[in-house]
């Protein structure tokens, strides 16, 4: 075999068999995978349409195709979510191509531009706005757990772009702080009473 799946070693992203030695009644052990965003586009401004175009050929040099990309305005700010089949890939493992990708395109998009800069969050299926949500409601529970203990919890290390979001869910609270702390990959947020 040219894929090592006779060495019991599965490439990422593969589906492997599962259920229970001896049988299991032919049962596979799928995962199903990220629900299909049900996000509604919002109206693409004007200002938009040269990152979508950047967006567009940075997706064609990578080979991906047949996809949609759809602008989706959201509190935490501009989206871009590419719609499409087979986008595993692209999101990679606990979102880091996603991280790179737009870490890449943001900079693309802004270099020479001293006023009226752009940032937007690229996403793929909804991954990341999922992980938005998961995020804000993360935000609220320390929030909660900081107010009962009265100590300082360490969350679990982040990506920058969710470091952001926890830090902008909690920037208004009047009884917390957050602060980042140690090198990535392991940088993490702390929020501390005030």
């Amino acid at each position: 075999m040219d894929n090592d799946h006779g060495s019991g070693r599965r490439e990422y992203g593969d589906r492997g068999r599962g259920g229970r030695s001896g049988g299991g009644g032919g049962r596979f052990d799928r995962r199903p995978g990220p629900p299909r965003s049900t996000t509604a586009a919002s109206e693409e401004p004007e200002a938009a349409k040269p990152a979508r175009t950047l967006l567009e050929e940075l997706l064609a040099k990578m080979g991906i195709d047949d996809v949609a990309i759809v602008y989706i305005a959201r509190s935490e700010g501009e989206y871009f979510e590419i719609r499409g089949p087979r986008l595993a890939n692209l999101i990679g493992r606990n979102g880091n191509t996603l991280e790179a990708l737009n870490l890449i395109f943001n900079n693309i998009l802004n270099a020479g531009v001293r006023n009226n800069r752009r940032y937007y969050t690229i996403d793929a299926e909804g991954y990341r706005a999922r992980k938005a949500d998961q995020l804000k409601t993360l935000a609220l529970a320390t929030l909660e757990r900081v107010i009962r203990e009265g100590k300082a919890i360490k969350l679990e290390p982040m990506l920058p772009s969710e470091r952001k979001i926890v830090h902008l869910a909690l920037s208004e609270s009047s009884v917390v702080r957050t602060e980042s702390e140690g090198v990535d990959p392991d940088r993490r947020l702390v929020v501390s009473p005030k």
